[in-house]
């Protein structure tokens, strides 16, 4: 079953963190922070990260369901994660900045780290609903 590490963008933010950093998610270890803001995931086979994180109790941003708003992006740093059909990314914004949709997107690894809440990122802004 494929493992989901999650990091709150905000968290990320607000302690002035670059996501890229291989330290970041050691840092967030380190911190006694919030389930709701870091702590790993098993992500069912066919199941999206978003309901994952939804089972287990969270409540992660997202407004379609569907892959046509940016609400539920997050930044993957490590691993891969396969997206049914969405309409609202760029080719750039999925192949260089390793955007994905949580709510449209599985593990395609077995070990995945994400950055979610990155509807924050400037560049997804006039997209999220």
């Amino acid at each position: 079953m494929p493992t989901v590490e999650y990091l709150n963008y905000e968290v990320v933010e607000d302690n002035g963190w670059d996501m890229y950093d291989d330290p970041v998610f050691s840092e967030a270890a380190d911190m006694d922070l919030d389930g709701e803001d870091y702590g790993e995931l098993d992500v069912n086979e066919g199941e999206y990260i978003l309901e994952a994180a939804e089972a287990q109790g969270y409540d992660w941003p997202f407004s379609c369901r569907a892959g046509a708003c940016a609400n539920c992006a997050a930044i993957v740093t490590e691993g891969e994660i396969d997206m049914d059909m969405q309409q609202i990314l760029s080719d750039e914004e999925v192949e260089d900045k390793n955007v994905r949709l949580t709510c449209i997107g599985s593990p395609a690894a077995e070990t995945v780290q994400i950055v979610y809440n990155a509807k924050h990122l400037d560049y997804l802004q006039n997209r999220v609903i």
